[in-house]
Protein backbone atom coordinates (compact mmCIF):
# COMPACT_ATOMS: atom_id res chain seq x y z
CA UNK A 1 0.00 0.00 0.00
CA UNK A 2 1.16 3.52 -0.86
CA UNK A 3 0.44 6.27 1.66
CA UNK A 4 -0.20 9.87 0.65
CA UNK A 5 -0.95 13.14 2.44
CA UNK A 6 -3.53 14.02 -0.22
CA UNK A 7 -5.29 12.12 -2.98
CA UNK A 8 -7.10 14.08 -5.69
CA UNK A 9 -9.47 12.14 -7.95
CA UNK A 10 -10.12 14.15 -11.10
CA UNK A 11 -7.98 16.63 -13.03
CA UNK A 12 -10.50 19.42 -13.62
CA UNK A 13 -11.37 21.82 -10.80
CA UNK A 14 -9.68 19.42 -8.38
CA UNK A 15 -6.32 20.65 -9.61
CA UNK A 16 -6.95 24.36 -9.07
CA UNK A 17 -5.06 24.61 -5.78
CA UNK A 18 -2.65 21.69 -6.03
CA UNK A 19 0.24 23.98 -7.00
CA UNK A 20 -0.54 26.26 -4.06
CA UNK A 21 -0.57 23.23 -1.74
CA UNK A 22 2.78 22.08 -3.13
CA UNK A 23 4.28 25.57 -2.87
CA UNK A 24 3.33 25.82 0.80
CA UNK A 25 4.70 22.36 1.60
CA UNK A 26 6.83 20.70 -1.12
CA UNK A 27 7.36 17.65 1.11
CA UNK A 28 3.71 16.59 0.95
CA UNK A 29 3.06 13.34 -0.87
CA UNK A 30 0.23 13.89 -3.38
CA UNK A 31 -1.47 11.45 -5.77
CA UNK A 32 -3.59 12.62 -8.70
CA UNK A 33 -5.93 10.08 -10.31
CA UNK A 34 -8.01 10.38 -13.48
CA UNK A 35 -9.29 7.56 -15.67
CA UNK A 36 -10.05 9.99 -18.51
CA UNK A 37 -7.94 12.39 -20.51
CA UNK A 38 -6.53 15.00 -18.12
CA UNK A 39 -8.08 18.44 -17.86
CA UNK A 40 -11.57 17.61 -16.65
CA UNK A 41 -14.93 17.44 -18.39
CA UNK A 42 -15.06 21.14 -19.30
CA UNK A 43 -11.86 21.00 -21.34
CA UNK A 44 -12.03 17.51 -22.77
CA UNK A 45 -15.69 17.10 -23.73
CA UNK A 46 -17.78 19.90 -22.26
CA UNK A 47 -17.88 23.67 -22.30
CA UNK A 48 -14.58 24.34 -24.12
CA UNK A 49 -15.05 22.11 -27.19
CA UNK A 50 -18.73 23.01 -27.48
CA UNK A 51 -17.96 26.75 -27.45
CA UNK A 52 -15.27 26.24 -30.09
CA UNK A 53 -18.06 24.80 -32.23
CA UNK A 54 -20.71 27.34 -31.30
CA UNK A 55 -18.73 30.40 -32.34
CA UNK A 56 -18.75 29.42 -36.06
CA UNK A 57 -22.47 28.73 -35.70
CA UNK A 58 -22.95 32.20 -34.24
CA UNK A 59 -21.11 33.69 -37.21
CA UNK A 60 -23.46 31.87 -39.58
CA UNK A 61 -26.51 33.22 -37.75
CA UNK A 62 -25.11 36.76 -37.72
CA UNK A 63 -24.36 36.62 -41.45
CA UNK A 64 -27.94 35.54 -42.07
CA UNK A 65 -29.14 38.86 -40.60
CA UNK A 66 -27.13 40.91 -43.13
CA UNK A 67 -30.13 41.63 -45.42
CA UNK A 68 -31.75 43.56 -42.56
CA UNK A 69 -28.97 46.13 -42.99
CA UNK A 70 -28.93 46.28 -46.78
CA UNK A 71 -26.05 43.83 -47.15
CA UNK A 72 -26.42 41.01 -49.64
CA UNK A 73 -24.15 38.03 -49.22
CA UNK A 74 -24.05 34.29 -49.66
CA UNK A 75 -22.42 31.55 -47.60
CA UNK A 76 -20.95 29.37 -50.32
CA UNK A 77 -19.74 26.52 -48.17
CA UNK A 78 -19.31 25.39 -44.57
CA UNK A 79 -16.30 23.14 -44.02
CA UNK A 80 -17.67 20.99 -41.21
CA UNK A 81 -14.57 18.80 -41.02
CA UNK A 82 -12.33 21.86 -40.60
CA UNK A 83 -14.56 23.22 -37.81
CA UNK A 84 -14.41 19.89 -35.99
CA UNK A 85 -10.67 19.46 -36.50
CA UNK A 86 -9.98 23.00 -35.26
CA UNK A 87 -11.91 22.17 -32.08
CA UNK A 88 -10.07 18.89 -31.56
CA UNK A 89 -6.69 20.49 -32.27
CA UNK A 90 -7.30 23.25 -29.74
CA UNK A 91 -8.37 20.99 -26.90
CA UNK A 92 -5.82 18.34 -27.86
CA UNK A 93 -2.94 20.76 -27.37
CA UNK A 94 -4.20 21.71 -23.92
CA UNK A 95 -4.78 18.07 -22.93
CA UNK A 96 -1.25 17.12 -23.94
CA UNK A 97 0.24 20.06 -22.04
CA UNK A 98 -1.63 19.01 -18.89
CA UNK A 99 -0.70 15.35 -19.38
CA UNK A 100 2.96 16.27 -19.75
CA UNK A 101 2.86 18.43 -16.63
CA UNK A 102 1.29 15.64 -14.57
CA UNK A 103 3.55 12.90 -15.92
CA UNK A 104 6.80 14.84 -15.50
CA UNK A 105 6.02 16.43 -12.14
CA UNK A 106 8.41 15.45 -9.34
CA UNK A 107 5.97 16.73 -6.72
CA UNK A 108 3.11 14.29 -7.30
CA UNK A 109 2.29 10.82 -8.59
CA UNK A 110 -0.10 10.66 -11.53
CA UNK A 111 -2.34 7.62 -12.04
CA UNK A 112 -4.26 7.65 -15.37
CA UNK A 113 -6.60 4.88 -14.22
CA UNK A 114 -9.98 4.39 -12.56
CA UNK A 115 -10.20 4.59 -8.78
CA UNK A 116 -12.55 2.70 -6.47
CA UNK A 117 -12.81 2.66 -2.71
CA UNK A 118 -12.14 -0.63 -0.98
CA UNK A 119 -12.48 0.78 2.55
CA UNK A 120 -12.50 4.20 4.26
CA UNK A 121 -9.59 6.34 3.01
CA UNK A 122 -8.27 3.46 0.88
CA UNK A 123 -8.55 3.10 -2.89
CA UNK A 124 -7.70 0.55 -5.52
CA UNK A 125 -6.13 2.19 -8.58
CA UNK A 126 -5.13 -0.29 -11.24
CA UNK A 127 -2.71 -2.70 -9.56
CA UNK A 128 -2.00 -0.30 -6.70
CA UNK A 129 -3.63 0.29 -3.33
CA UNK A 130 -3.49 3.92 -2.17
CA UNK A 131 -4.29 5.38 1.24
CA UNK A 132 -4.74 8.95 2.45
CA UNK A 133 -6.42 10.66 5.38
CA UNK A 134 -7.39 13.53 3.04
CA UNK A 135 -9.13 12.95 -0.28
CA UNK A 136 -10.66 15.35 -2.81
CA UNK A 137 -13.43 13.77 -4.88
CA UNK A 138 -13.81 15.63 -8.18
CA UNK A 139 -15.13 12.70 -10.15
CA UNK A 140 -17.37 14.60 -12.56
CA UNK A 141 -20.38 13.20 -14.37
CA UNK A 142 -21.34 11.59 -17.66
CA UNK A 143 -24.29 11.75 -20.09
CA UNK A 144 -27.51 10.17 -18.86
CA UNK A 145 -29.01 7.66 -21.29
CA UNK A 146 -32.80 7.24 -21.04
CA UNK A 147 -34.32 3.73 -21.17
CA UNK A 148 -35.93 4.18 -24.57
CA UNK A 149 -36.88 0.99 -26.39
CA UNK A 150 -34.46 0.26 -29.25
CA UNK A 151 -32.09 3.14 -28.49
CA UNK A 152 -29.05 1.01 -27.64
CA UNK A 153 -29.59 -1.27 -30.63
CA UNK A 154 -30.08 1.64 -33.04
CA UNK A 155 -27.12 3.67 -31.82
CA UNK A 156 -26.82 7.32 -30.84
CA UNK A 157 -24.47 10.19 -30.13
CA UNK A 158 -23.90 11.93 -26.80
CA UNK A 159 -22.25 15.25 -25.96
CA UNK A 160 -19.05 13.17 -25.57
CA UNK A 161 -19.09 11.18 -28.81
CA UNK A 162 -20.49 13.99 -30.99
CA UNK A 163 -17.05 15.62 -30.78
CA UNK A 164 -15.63 12.85 -32.95
CA UNK A 165 -17.81 13.59 -36.00
CA UNK A 166 -16.21 14.55 -39.32
CA UNK A 167 -19.38 14.81 -41.40
CA UNK A 168 -22.48 16.78 -40.53
CA UNK A 169 -25.62 14.61 -40.57
CA UNK A 170 -28.26 15.85 -42.99
CA UNK A 171 -30.88 15.43 -40.28
CA UNK A 172 -30.65 15.10 -36.53
CA UNK A 173 -33.06 14.36 -33.67
CA UNK A 174 -31.99 15.65 -30.26
CA UNK A 175 -33.54 13.96 -27.25
CA UNK A 176 -33.70 16.63 -24.55
CA UNK A 177 -34.85 20.24 -24.62
CA UNK A 178 -32.49 21.79 -22.08
CA UNK A 179 -29.11 23.55 -22.34
CA UNK A 180 -27.16 20.90 -24.25
CA UNK A 181 -30.03 20.27 -26.64
CA UNK A 182 -30.49 23.99 -27.30
CA UNK A 183 -26.79 24.62 -27.93
CA UNK A 184 -26.23 21.63 -30.20
CA UNK A 185 -29.51 22.30 -31.97
CA UNK A 186 -28.17 25.77 -32.74
CA UNK A 187 -24.83 24.36 -33.89
CA UNK A 188 -26.05 21.59 -36.18
CA UNK A 189 -28.81 23.66 -37.74
CA UNK A 190 -26.29 26.42 -38.50
CA UNK A 191 -24.06 23.78 -40.12
CA UNK A 192 -26.95 22.85 -42.44
CA UNK A 193 -28.62 19.93 -40.66
CA UNK A 194 -32.38 19.63 -40.34
CA UNK A 195 -32.81 19.48 -36.55
CA UNK A 196 -35.71 18.31 -34.40
CA UNK A 197 -35.50 18.77 -30.63
CA UNK A 198 -37.73 16.47 -28.60
CA UNK A 199 -38.23 17.57 -24.98
CA UNK A 200 -40.41 15.87 -22.37
CA UNK A 201 -40.99 19.07 -20.38
CA UNK A 202 -43.90 21.33 -21.25
CA UNK A 203 -41.40 24.19 -21.70
CA UNK A 204 -38.32 24.38 -23.91
CA UNK A 205 -35.33 25.24 -21.67
CA UNK A 206 -37.47 24.59 -18.57
CA UNK A 207 -34.90 25.92 -16.08
CA UNK A 208 -35.33 29.45 -17.44
CA UNK A 209 -38.08 31.94 -16.61
CA UNK A 210 -41.22 30.72 -18.46
CA UNK A 211 -41.46 33.84 -20.65
CA UNK A 212 -37.79 33.54 -21.60
CA UNK A 213 -38.33 29.87 -22.41
CA UNK A 214 -41.24 30.81 -24.64
CA UNK A 215 -39.34 33.54 -26.49
CA UNK A 216 -36.41 31.16 -26.96
CA UNK A 217 -38.77 28.55 -28.39
CA UNK A 218 -40.30 31.09 -30.80
CA UNK A 219 -36.95 32.43 -31.99
CA UNK A 220 -35.17 29.08 -32.24
CA UNK A 221 -38.13 27.51 -34.03
CA UNK A 222 -37.13 29.70 -36.99
CA UNK A 223 -34.20 27.37 -37.65
CA UNK A 224 -35.15 24.06 -36.03
CA UNK A 225 -38.24 22.09 -35.05
CA UNK A 226 -38.97 22.00 -31.32
CA UNK A 227 -41.37 19.49 -29.79
CA UNK A 228 -42.22 20.08 -26.13
CA UNK A 229 -44.15 17.80 -23.79
CA UNK A 230 -43.12 14.81 -25.91
CA UNK A 231 -41.45 11.67 -24.60
CA UNK A 232 -39.41 9.39 -26.85
CA UNK A 233 -40.85 5.91 -26.38
CA UNK A 234 -39.12 3.95 -29.15
CA UNK A 235 -36.24 4.20 -31.59
CA UNK A 236 -35.80 1.92 -34.57
CA UNK A 237 -33.43 1.58 -37.49
CA UNK A 238 -34.84 1.77 -41.00
CA UNK A 239 -33.70 -0.39 -43.94
CA UNK A 240 -32.00 2.62 -45.56
CA UNK A 241 -29.85 3.19 -42.46
CA UNK A 242 -31.86 6.10 -41.08
CA UNK A 243 -33.27 6.14 -37.56
CA UNK A 244 -36.85 6.80 -36.51
CA UNK A 245 -37.80 8.22 -33.13
CA UNK A 246 -41.36 7.64 -31.97
CA UNK A 247 -42.39 10.36 -29.52
CA UNK A 248 -45.65 10.48 -27.56
CA UNK A 249 -47.35 13.73 -26.54
CA UNK A 250 -47.60 13.37 -22.77
CA UNK A 251 -51.14 14.75 -22.43
CA UNK A 252 -52.98 13.54 -25.53
CA UNK A 253 -50.95 10.38 -26.13
CA UNK A 254 -50.68 11.26 -29.82
CA UNK A 255 -47.57 9.80 -31.44
CA UNK A 256 -45.17 11.65 -33.73
CA UNK A 257 -42.51 9.92 -35.83
CA UNK A 258 -39.25 11.68 -36.66
CA UNK A 259 -36.93 9.96 -39.14
CA UNK A 260 -33.36 11.24 -39.22
CA UNK A 261 -29.78 10.32 -40.08
CA UNK A 262 -28.55 10.57 -36.49
CA UNK A 263 -29.75 10.89 -32.89
CA UNK A 264 -28.10 12.97 -30.18
CA UNK A 265 -29.02 12.13 -26.59
CA UNK A 266 -28.99 15.23 -24.36
CA UNK A 267 -31.20 14.18 -21.46
CA UNK A 268 -29.03 15.32 -18.57
CA UNK A 269 -26.10 13.85 -16.69
CA UNK A 270 -25.49 11.20 -14.05
CA UNK A 271 -22.70 10.81 -11.46
CA UNK A 272 -19.70 8.49 -11.73
CA UNK A 273 -20.14 7.07 -8.24
CA UNK A 274 -21.00 3.62 -9.61
CA UNK A 275 -17.31 3.42 -10.54
CA UNK A 276 -16.00 5.05 -7.33
CA UNK A 277 -18.02 2.87 -4.90
CA UNK A 278 -18.13 5.55 -2.14
CA UNK A 279 -20.39 3.43 0.08
CA UNK A 280 -17.39 1.19 0.82
CA UNK A 281 -15.73 4.23 2.40
CA UNK A 282 -18.77 5.22 4.45
CA UNK A 283 -19.48 8.15 2.12
CA UNK A 284 -23.19 8.86 1.74
CA UNK A 285 -24.86 9.61 -1.58
CA UNK A 286 -28.38 10.67 -2.51
CA UNK A 287 -30.89 8.48 -4.35
CA UNK A 288 -29.35 9.38 -7.71
CA UNK A 289 -25.77 8.75 -6.63
CA UNK A 290 -24.52 12.33 -6.15
CA UNK A 291 -22.16 12.58 -3.18
CA UNK A 292 -23.75 14.29 -0.18
CA UNK A 293 -21.77 17.12 1.38
CA UNK A 294 -22.35 19.58 4.21
CA UNK A 295 -22.26 23.36 3.82
CA UNK A 296 -18.45 23.24 3.99
CA UNK A 297 -18.35 20.63 1.16
CA UNK A 298 -17.15 17.83 3.44
CA UNK A 299 -18.68 14.40 2.93
CA UNK A 300 -20.10 12.15 5.65
CA UNK A 301 -16.57 10.78 6.06
CA UNK A 302 -14.35 13.38 7.80
CA UNK A 303 -11.65 15.00 5.66
CA UNK A 304 -13.03 13.60 2.42
CA UNK A 305 -14.37 16.45 0.32
CA UNK A 306 -16.51 16.47 -2.83
CA UNK A 307 -16.92 19.34 -5.28
CA UNK A 308 -17.75 20.11 -8.88
CA UNK A 309 -20.17 17.76 -10.63
CA UNK A 310 -19.47 15.06 -8.01
CA UNK A 311 -21.80 16.61 -5.43
CA UNK A 312 -24.54 17.29 -8.01
CA UNK A 313 -25.39 20.78 -6.79
CA UNK A 314 -24.64 22.75 -9.97
CA UNK A 315 -23.13 21.05 -13.00
CA UNK A 316 -21.24 24.17 -14.06
CA UNK A 317 -17.47 24.59 -14.37
CA UNK A 318 -17.44 27.98 -12.67
CA UNK A 319 -19.25 26.49 -9.68
CA UNK A 320 -16.65 23.73 -9.51
CA UNK A 321 -13.91 26.35 -9.56
CA UNK A 322 -15.62 28.30 -6.78
CA UNK A 323 -16.11 25.15 -4.70
CA UNK A 324 -12.45 24.19 -5.11
CA UNK A 325 -11.56 27.46 -3.37
CA UNK A 326 -13.95 26.69 -0.51
CA UNK A 327 -12.40 23.23 -0.08
CA UNK A 328 -8.89 24.70 -0.15
CA UNK A 329 -9.81 27.10 2.66
CA UNK A 330 -11.51 24.43 4.74
CA UNK A 331 -9.37 21.33 4.13
CA UNK A 332 -5.92 22.89 3.74
CA UNK A 333 -6.11 26.22 5.57
CA UNK A 334 -8.34 24.75 8.31
CA UNK A 335 -10.92 27.53 8.10
CA UNK A 336 -14.70 27.12 8.35
CA UNK A 337 -16.11 28.78 5.22
CA UNK A 338 -19.59 27.89 4.00
CA UNK A 339 -20.33 27.55 0.30
CA UNK A 340 -22.68 30.34 -0.80
CA UNK A 341 -24.91 29.72 -3.83
CA UNK A 342 -27.18 32.77 -3.64
CA UNK A 343 -25.92 34.16 -6.96
CA UNK A 344 -24.88 31.31 -9.26
CA UNK A 345 -24.74 32.60 -12.84
CA UNK A 346 -25.36 30.54 -15.96
CA UNK A 347 -25.59 31.06 -19.69
CA UNK A 348 -27.00 29.19 -22.68
CA UNK A 349 -24.88 29.83 -25.76
CA UNK A 350 -27.74 29.31 -28.16
CA UNK A 351 -29.01 31.85 -30.68
CA UNK A 352 -30.32 33.97 -29.04
CA UNK A 353 -28.08 33.79 -26.00
CA UNK A 354 -29.66 33.44 -22.57
CA UNK A 355 -28.16 34.21 -19.17
CA UNK A 356 -29.32 34.41 -15.59
CA UNK A 357 -28.16 34.80 -12.00
CA UNK A 358 -29.83 34.41 -8.63
CA UNK A 359 -33.49 33.77 -7.97
CA UNK A 360 -36.31 33.16 -10.37
CA UNK A 361 -39.43 35.27 -9.95
CA UNK A 362 -41.33 32.40 -8.36
CA UNK A 363 -38.50 31.70 -5.90
CA UNK A 364 -38.40 35.38 -4.94
CA UNK A 365 -42.17 35.56 -4.39
CA UNK A 366 -42.10 32.36 -2.32
CA UNK A 367 -39.37 33.74 -0.05
CA UNK A 368 -40.27 37.44 0.13
CA UNK A 369 -43.96 37.59 -0.77
CA UNK A 370 -45.51 39.14 -3.87
CA UNK A 371 -46.01 42.52 -2.20
CA UNK A 372 -42.27 42.97 -1.71
CA UNK A 373 -41.10 41.72 -5.11
CA UNK A 374 -40.56 44.27 -7.86
CA UNK A 375 -39.77 43.42 -11.49
CA UNK A 376 -37.58 45.59 -13.72
CA UNK A 377 -37.98 45.15 -17.48
CA UNK A 378 -36.39 46.61 -20.60
CA UNK A 379 -36.57 45.62 -24.27
CA UNK A 380 -33.33 45.65 -26.26
CA UNK A 381 -35.08 47.48 -29.09
CA UNK A 382 -35.90 50.36 -26.76
CA UNK A 383 -32.22 51.28 -26.53
CA UNK A 384 -30.28 53.03 -29.29
CA UNK A 385 -27.78 50.19 -29.71
CA UNK A 386 -30.47 47.51 -29.62
CA UNK A 387 -32.43 49.34 -32.31
CA UNK A 388 -29.27 49.69 -34.41
CA UNK A 389 -28.75 45.92 -34.14
CA UNK A 390 -32.40 45.15 -34.99
CA UNK A 391 -32.52 43.22 -31.71
CA UNK A 392 -36.29 42.79 -31.68
CA UNK A 393 -38.31 41.15 -28.87
CA UNK A 394 -35.32 40.47 -26.60
CA UNK A 395 -35.30 41.79 -23.04
CA UNK A 396 -33.73 42.06 -19.60
CA UNK A 397 -35.67 41.12 -16.47
CA UNK A 398 -34.42 42.01 -12.99
CA UNK A 399 -36.00 40.90 -9.72
CA UNK A 400 -35.67 43.07 -6.63
CA UNK A 401 -36.79 43.19 -3.03
CA UNK A 402 -38.64 46.50 -3.13
CA UNK A 403 -38.46 46.93 0.62
CA UNK A 404 -34.70 46.64 1.02
CA UNK A 405 -33.74 47.66 -2.56
CA UNK A 406 -31.84 44.40 -2.88
CA UNK A 407 -31.15 42.56 -6.15
CA UNK A 408 -32.56 39.03 -6.00
CA UNK A 409 -32.03 37.87 -9.57
CA UNK A 410 -31.59 38.85 -13.20
CA UNK A 411 -32.46 37.12 -16.47
CA UNK A 412 -31.53 38.12 -20.01
CA UNK A 413 -32.36 36.84 -23.48
CA UNK A 414 -30.71 38.52 -26.43
CA UNK A 415 -27.35 39.40 -28.02
CA UNK A 416 -24.36 39.10 -25.66
CA UNK A 417 -26.54 38.02 -22.73
CA UNK A 418 -23.61 36.08 -21.27
CA UNK A 419 -21.59 39.31 -21.14
CA UNK A 420 -24.37 41.69 -20.06
CA UNK A 421 -25.24 39.56 -17.03
CA UNK A 422 -21.86 40.49 -15.55
CA UNK A 423 -23.13 44.00 -14.88
CA UNK A 424 -25.33 42.42 -12.22
CA UNK A 425 -23.28 39.51 -10.84
CA UNK A 426 -20.67 41.56 -8.88
CA UNK A 427 -23.38 43.64 -7.20
CA UNK A 428 -25.01 40.46 -5.89
CA UNK A 429 -21.78 39.65 -4.05
CA UNK A 430 -21.71 42.91 -2.08
CA UNK A 431 -23.08 43.12 1.45
CA UNK A 432 -26.12 45.19 0.47
CA UNK A 433 -26.73 43.66 -3.00
CA UNK A 434 -27.93 47.14 -3.94
CA UNK A 435 -28.64 48.30 -7.50
CA UNK A 436 -27.39 51.82 -6.64
CA UNK A 437 -24.00 51.43 -8.41
CA UNK A 438 -25.76 50.62 -11.70
CA UNK A 439 -28.38 53.33 -11.29
CA UNK A 440 -25.92 56.07 -10.30
CA UNK A 441 -23.07 55.23 -12.69
CA UNK A 442 -22.72 56.30 -16.33
CA UNK A 443 -23.27 53.98 -19.26
CA UNK A 444 -21.47 54.69 -22.48
CA UNK A 445 -24.09 55.91 -24.91
CA UNK A 446 -25.13 54.28 -27.12
CA UNK A 447 -24.02 50.91 -25.78
CA UNK A 448 -25.88 47.68 -25.24
CA UNK A 449 -25.23 47.90 -21.50
CA UNK A 450 -27.96 50.54 -21.34
CA UNK A 451 -30.55 47.79 -21.61
CA UNK A 452 -29.49 46.41 -18.21
CA UNK A 453 -29.51 49.84 -16.58
CA UNK A 454 -32.87 50.56 -18.19
CA UNK A 455 -34.37 47.47 -16.57
CA UNK A 456 -33.45 48.80 -13.12
CA UNK A 457 -35.12 52.11 -13.91
CA UNK A 458 -38.31 50.55 -15.29
CA UNK A 459 -39.92 48.76 -12.34
CA UNK A 460 -43.39 47.37 -11.82
CA UNK A 461 -45.34 44.87 -9.77
CA UNK A 462 -45.31 41.23 -10.87
CA UNK A 463 -48.96 41.62 -11.91
CA UNK A 464 -48.21 44.54 -14.22
CA UNK A 465 -45.11 42.76 -15.59
CA UNK A 466 -47.17 39.73 -16.57
CA UNK A 467 -49.71 41.98 -18.23
CA UNK A 468 -46.84 43.16 -20.45
CA UNK A 469 -45.81 39.54 -21.11
CA UNK A 470 -49.34 38.72 -22.28
CA UNK A 471 -49.31 41.78 -24.54
CA UNK A 472 -46.03 40.54 -26.06
CA UNK A 473 -47.53 37.10 -26.68
CA UNK A 474 -45.21 35.31 -24.26
CA UNK A 475 -47.95 34.23 -21.84
CA UNK A 476 -51.55 33.16 -22.23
Amino acid sequence: MKNYDLIVIGTGSGMNYVNSIIDSNPELKIAVIDKDEPGGICLTRGCIPSKLLLYPAELVRELETAPLFGIKLEIKDIDFRMIMERMRRNIGEDIEMIRQGLTESTYLDYYPEAAEFISPYTLRVGEETLHSEMIFLCTGSRPAIPPVKGLEETGYLTSDTVLGLNECPKSLAILGGSYIGAEYGHFFSAMGAEVTVIGRNSHFLPQEEPEISELARIKMSEYMRILTNHEAIEVRKESNGQKTVVAKERNSGEETKVTVDEILVATGRVPNTDILQPERAGIKTDSQGWILVDEYLETSQPNIWAFGDANGKYLLKHVGNYESGIVYLNAIMKEKVKADYHAVPHAVFSYPEIAGVGMSEQEAIKEYGEDRVVIGFKLFEDTAKGAAMEARDYFVKVILDGQEEKILGAHIIGPHASVLIHQVIPLMYTASRSAEPIIRSMDIHPSLSEVVTGAFYSRQSPKHYHHIMKHLGLED
